[in-house]
């Protein structure tokens, strides 16, 4: 069974929520794989490093077997993930072979969210959940 949230990012950036999503899987003693094209991956680096002045979230790119959170431009689990974030709103779907997907989406890619949503719906072992930020941020989950 794989579950995949659907984040829809309307009033805040990637580079704010992804840290976030981080420090949760980490916190539940996981490990994620982030995935996105080149440029992207360079501002998350940069992002994950600098988010907080009291917190860490060890990652690396590449490679990076040992890497709690890896960055990569392929889905591929070298550092063990069983979650697996993309976050260039390209889906893959060799995300459906992790316990947990955070699809991270916006306005632009509204209509290919919602392709992937139906297509998913029709797979038995797929559980969808969709999210958007409210007036005030606060994530809520949707129909």
């Amino acid at each position: 069974m794989t579950l995949v949230d659907f984040y829809h990012l309307v009033s805040s950036p990637l580079e704010r929520i992804l840290p976030v999503i981080c420090e949760k899987v980490l916190t539940g003693g996981d490990r994620l794989l982030v995935v996105a094209e080149p440029g992207l991956l360079g501002r998350l680096d940069e992002q994950l490093w600098n988010f907080s002045r009291d917190a860490f979230l060890p990652h690396g790119r590449q490679n990076g077997e040992n890497q709690p959170i890896l960055l990569s431009e392929t889905p591929e689990a070298v550092n063990g993930a069983t979650n697996i974030a993309i976050a260039d709103g390209q889906w893959r779907d060799e995300a459906l072979s992790f316990a947990r997907a955070f699809y991270f989406f916006d306005a632009g890619d509204v209509d290919r969210a919602r392709s992937l949503w139906r297509r998913l719906k029709d797979i038995p072992e797929v559980e969808s959940r969709y999210w958007k930020q409210d007036d005030r941020g606060k994530w809520v989950q949707g129909p």
